[in-house]
């Protein structure tokens, strides 16, 4: 497991160094999570979601409260979900998920990414049946044997519970998000160093230097793109041969 919380561990720093789009696409995502049903997070499971997202990358609440408000509104933005498969350097997997009012535009955008980055795109199912979703906690200032007595209390599957880093990091099925989520929160736990729904690589590959660095010019490349949202990949970041 200690690859994947590394993955996500470097995803964050990587997204924290670029605050101002990040607050952009959580600004985005809030809103079509608030349009999609009832803009109440107590109601909106997918809304809940996105803004513990939001919360542990520090988005400030004027940006939830205005994505809210706007999707309250009678605004006839219409966006729609895309994912594109593709490779990068050395075989290297990657999964874009996008949030777009223009697809004649997304997919041209996206596949000129991977082309001008040593990567080319695939066809639908190529990369993603070797990922696997997954719900993902992080918890700081607790030790392993607090966290596997309190779930085990509150009768929560989990696919597995290790400590890194000083780091409790929770891994579990995707729909058991809400359930993990709840008994933290009845144990009093409401902050989390990461609390995400994510792809994990079932595998990861180390790059050679050269190809590493071309490979993190593809990830940039991609999450730079307006109607990018998430990026996915089965790469160990800050290791190469």
């Amino acid at each position: 497991m200690g690859r994947k919380w590394n993955n996500i561990k470097e995803k964050k720093a990587s997204k924290d160094a670029n605050v101002s789009r990040i607050y952009a696409k959580f600004g985005l995502e809030i809103y079509v999570a608030a349009k999609k049903g009832e803009p109440d997070p107590e109601s909106n499971r997918t809304l809940r979601v996105v803004l513990e997202r939001a919360k542990t990358y520090n988005v400030p609440k004027a940006i939830i409260d205005r994505a809210i408000e706007k999707a309250k509104g009678s605004g006839d933005e219409n966006y729609v979900e895309l994912r594109y498969e593709g490779f990068g350097p050395n075989g290297s997997m990657v999964i874009v998920d996008t949030l777009t009012n223009n697809v004649n535009r997304t997919a041209p955008e996206v596949r000129s990414a991977f082309n001008k980055n040593g990567g080319s795109m695939g066809v639908s199912g190529s990369v993603s049946y070797m990922f696997d979703s997954t719900a993902v906690f992080g918890l700081a200032d607790k030790s392993l044997d607090e966290v596997m007595e309190l779930l085990l209390e509150s009768d929560v599957d989990v696919r597995d519970i290790v400590e890194e880093d000083g780091i409790i990091i929770v891994y579990a099925e995707p729909d058991q998000f809400h359930a993990v989520q709840e008994a933290f929160k009845n144990a009093g736990i409401t902050e989390f160093t990461v609390a995400e729904l994510t792809m994990l690589a079932q595998n990861y590959v180390t790059l050679p230097e050269d190809s590493q660095a071309q490979f993190e010019k593809l990830i940039d490349a991609l999450e730079d793109l307006e109607d990018v949202q998430q990026v996915y990949h089965n790469v160990d970041l800050g290791e190469s041969d």
